[in-house]
């Protein structure tokens, strides 16, 4: 098994985790998925508030809350993931420093989790 990695654009929704660049709040995101640390949990990484991927803040939770929070509302804690429209999810991420809140299009993390089931021969359940 080997390690799934994803890019996707997202738009920051917290005003104080906005880049400084005019480009609509859109930021490139890491979306990875290790079954080697542990098979049940995927990161979202992103970008420090400056940009630099060296500041990146991570954020691990369990996949099927990510699966979950597409359909419906799921989460607590540190991870909350909702529904946003028919084509587009939330996820907010809660830390010491404050809450970032990302909306991600459907497609790009619905990829993902199809990229991560494939990896350890598990059907996604749609």
């Amino acid at each position: 098994m080997s390690v799934v990695e994803e890019y996707a654009r997202a738009h920051i929704l917290t005003d104080g985790d906005r880049p400084d660049e005019d480009d609509g709040g859109a930021i490139p995101v890491v979306l990875r998925y290790d079954p080697q640390l542990d098979p049940s949990m995927v990161c979202v990484a992103l970008p420090g508030k400056d940009g630099r991927a060296a500041r990146s803040r991570e954020w691990t939770f369990s996949r099927a809350l990510l699966e979950q929070g597409l359909r419906a509302p799921a989460g607590s804690g540190e991870v909350r993931v909702w529904p946003c429209g028919r084509v587009q999810a939330v996820v907010e991420f809660h830390s010491p420093q404050g809450c970032s809140v990302v909306q991600f299009e459907n497609k790009a993390l619905i990829r993902f989790l199809r990229r991560t089931y494939a990896e350890t021969a598990q059907p996604v359940a749609h």
